[in-house]
């Protein structure tokens, strides 16, 4: 019997709920048509430029979900379902200050490390884990009786844990197998039809809807499933001609002249969708919950953590600019500052180390002798190598919190007067049971090899910098 590797592991599981989301959110499919309908119509007016970020191939079967769950253990079980895809957690986001509201978690992202693993099928999962021991969101009596329940729920069946450890640890599964782990993993993010404790869940609400979405229910479910886009505000328009109800603004840096950087995600407001809620003399009534989301993404280069503070630095900037200017559109702010602050090309951000760049040696290159020079800069700029942008792969929490409010009932309720509890990347770790790897690091590793393959092609004796 034939195996079923990781990838296409990888590859089958995100088709397959992206038909399931399709089939539970109808307006998702519009998303994925509308996505589609941009792509190509800047793949036939950009060409070649149009993938510069990626194959077209790529950019339209990808997609990134995102999930919730409440409690180290069900985080450690997520982990051994996504091992079992190939997908290992990359950073840590702390959205519990990254917005004025109540979002009371931390959260990871599952995806494939491996240039080669990317470019099969990039799938990622943001992740995020519910910090009931946080007082400023849950006093003691709420914290108790929320741990109690999320300690009484089973969100993956034994078996399904079974068949993710066996992949994970054969790097696949035989057809049988294969099919049978991807028909639980699925099942185990739909939607649950079980009535929900109205009473329990209003009181989990007030706190944050969040923390609603989390632990008023015994299940998880996809929470939203993004498809990637060439040109992010044409799709916006394009969505509001239809009918559909986006968010305000696109999150994430404005659109500018200059090079795509980092991430820019907008979605559609989360719908009301029929639930049957459970009241307290135990009748089940019918209610509806705004709990999920169609988002969709357009990703840029990757920054460097020089690059990364400088956006940061950016952001406060808008922040203090639109403070002083109420009357003026935030965005026509944002362009203004990065137009003024931001290196305005590709070559500008690589020679300032802002942005992270692979390189590969020109097949055209020189051949009258000469030696080729041993800095990046003159490499590039005599024609011995060509600078290919590295694609960000991960998220912003700030633009990451900013989803999850707009998409949210009400703001809930963060006592500031009261000490948050500290979390990192190495808590975060040791609840999933395996290394949050830093993805700068990963950057930089995927930049560096490119050069030492370079600098042995070039035949540099030291290498190049």
């Amino acid at each position: 019997m034939p195996t079923i590797g990781q990838w296409q592991l990888r590859a089958a599981f995100a088709a397959r709920l992206s038909e399931m989301y399709g089939r539970e959110v109808p307006a998702y499919t519009t998303l994925v048509d509308v996505s589609r309908e941009v792509n190509e119509d800047v793949l036939r007016t950009r060409g070649a430029d149009a993938e510069r970020l990626g194959s077209i191939g790529r950019v339209t079967a990808e997609r990134h979900g995102a999930i919730r769950v409440g409690t180290p253990r069900e985080l450690h079980q997520v982990a051994r379902v996504f091992g079992a895809l190939g997908m290992h957690p990359v950073g840590f986001y702390d959205l519990r200050d990254a917005a004025a509201g109540a979002v009371p978690v931390v959260s990871t992202a599952f995806r494939p490390v491996d240039g080669e693993e990317l470019a099969r099928n990039p799938f990622r999962v943001f992740t995020s884990l519910l910090t009931p021991a946080d007082p400023r969101f849950f006093d003691a009596d709420l914290r108790a009786r929320l741990e109690a329940f999320l300690a009484a729920r089973e969100l993956f069946p034994p078996e399904l844990l079974t068949l993710a450890d066996r992949a994970a640890a054969d790097r696949g599964l035989p057809a049988d197998d294969a099919e049978r782990f991807l028909g639980l993993a699925v099942r185990a993010f739909e939607l649950s039809a079980e009535p929900v404790d109205r009473a329990w869940y209003r009181t989990l609400e007030r706190v944050s809807a969040v923390a609603a979405d989390i632990g008023g229910v015994r299940s998880t479910h996809i929470n939203h499933l993004t498809p990637r886009v060439l040109d992010i505000d044409d799709l916006y328009r394009r969505m509001t001609d239809r009918g559909i109800e986006m968010i305000d603004t696109i999150q994430g840096p404005p659109a500018w002249k200059g090079p795509d950087v980092l991430l820019r995600q907008t979605s559609f407001r989360a719908l009301a969708e029929p639930r049957g809620m459970r009241t307290e003399d135990g009748s089940v009534v019918s209610g509806a919950l705004r709990v999920r989301f169609g988002e969709v993404e357009a990703r840029g280069i990757a920054l460097t953590r020089a690059g990364r503070a400088l956006y940061d630095e950016l952001l406060d900037r808008v922040d203090e600019q639109t403070a002083r200017h109420p009357t003026s559109a935030r965005a026509d702010i944002a362009r203004a500052v990065w137009e003024r602050h931001l290196p305005g090309s590709e070559a500008e951000l690589a020679a300032q180390g802002l942005a992270y760049f692979t390189y590969r040696v020109a097949d055209d290159r020189p051949h009258d002798g000469r030696t080729p020079p041993t800095g990046i800069a003159e490499l590039v700029r005599q024609g011995w190598v060509h600078a290919e942008p590295v694609v960000y792969e991960d998220f912003l929490p700030r633009s990451a919190a900013g989803i999850f409010q707009s998409n949210l009932s009400g703001e809930g309720t963060r006592d500031d007067d009261r000490q948050g509890i500290a979390y990192d990347a190495d808590r975060l770790s040791g609840a999933i049971g395996r290394e949050v790897l830093d993805p700068f690091a990963l950057y930089e590793q995927q930049q560096n090899r490119s050069l030492a393959r370079a600098a042995r092609t070039l035949g540099l004796a030291d290498p190049i910098r």
